[in-house]
């Protein structure tokens, strides 16, 4: 496979669709500088983007999280998603939407006269863990915190908030790894580095509460699904002592969709009937 920089297809950027390769931004882009950058991942599944629109609300909440304001509509943004996916002729594939500060007039931390900019590609992807989803992912313990909502815009989905999630993941595959768990600055257990967790004890849920993380829609939805069976979810902050308890675990994301946990750390969790089902079960309600 081609690297990211060198593909055929069709890239729509600022209003129109351009050739893959010339999809490309100037070396003093802000956002490139200064992290002045938002963006959203999706994926679609037999033509359809699951849950497009709150994806693309969601971008335009981000984007004023960092006073940033997003020069489309959600309508636009939704048609230049699916115009995306028409030109490349693709109905199953990942579609990342990114909006930034480009290059201008302002080259320091300030960027008000540099124009908002954005984009949409997509491209063909598997599943984010590979061969996890049939045994579990393995899980490390990253040394990185999910910082204070004082400290940063932690409801933003905001490419800075990224740099440490890059780091922990890292030293994870570096470990034999797919992926790292977060604690808060607090001290609770917060997410893995791109996707919301969930544990499992006595036939009861229970998930971190997302008040320094994003709140991932995946992670909506499977609550949703949880209560639909009338299985009772804990929102709440867990405490790190408490892993050895909890019987099963998976982690949910646009990218991750619902992935089984075998390992975090030295806590080990089975690859259960709830997990299974829950897997199962997003994947069919993704595709019908």
């Amino acid at each position: 496979m081609a690297g990211y920089d060198d593909r055929d297809g069709k890239i729509w950027m600022d209003g129109k669709l351009i050739e893959w390769r010339d999809a490309n931004v100037h070396l003093l882009t802000h956002g490139l500088h200064y992290a002045s950058s938002v963006f959203e991942g999706e994926r679609a599944y037999n033509g359809k983007i699951f849950e497009s629109v709150k994806h693309s609300e969601r971008l335009h909440a981000s984007g004023g999280m960092m006073d940033m304001p997003i020069p489309y509509s959600v309508e636009e943004i939704e048609k230049a998603k699916y115009d995306v996916l028409k030109a490349n002729g693709w109905d199953d594939a990942y579609v990342r939407v990114i909006a930034w500060r480009g290059s201008g007039e302002d080259m320091g931390v300030a960027s008000n006269r540099n124009a908002v900019r954005m984009a949409v590609a997509a491209w063909e992807w598997g599943a984010y863990y590979g061969d996890a989803k049939m045994k579990g992912a393995k899980l490390d313990i990253s040394k990185w915190k999910r910082p204070s909502p004082e400290t940063i815009p932690s409801h933003a989905k905001a490419a800075g908030l990224y740099m440490i999630c890059t780091m922990s993941k890292h030293e994870a595959e570096a470990k034999g790894c797919s992926d790292a768990m977060m604690f808060d600055y607090r001290g609770y257990v917060a997410e893995a580095t791109g996707a919301n967790i969930f544990f499992v004890k006595d036939g009861e849920v229970h998930t971190p509460l997302p008040d320094c993380f994003l709140n991932g829609i995946t992670r909506q939805t499977v609550i949703g699904m949880l209560k639909d069976r009338q299985i009772k979810v804990h929102e709440r902050h867990i405490m790190p002592d408490e892993l050895e308890g909890f019987e099963q675990c998976w982690l949910t994301g646009t990218a991750a969709e619902v992935t089984p946990v075998g390992q975090i750390g030295d806590y080990n969790f089975e690859v259960g009937a709830l997990t299974r089902d829950m897997s199962e079960s997003y994947e069919a309600l993704v595709r019908r």
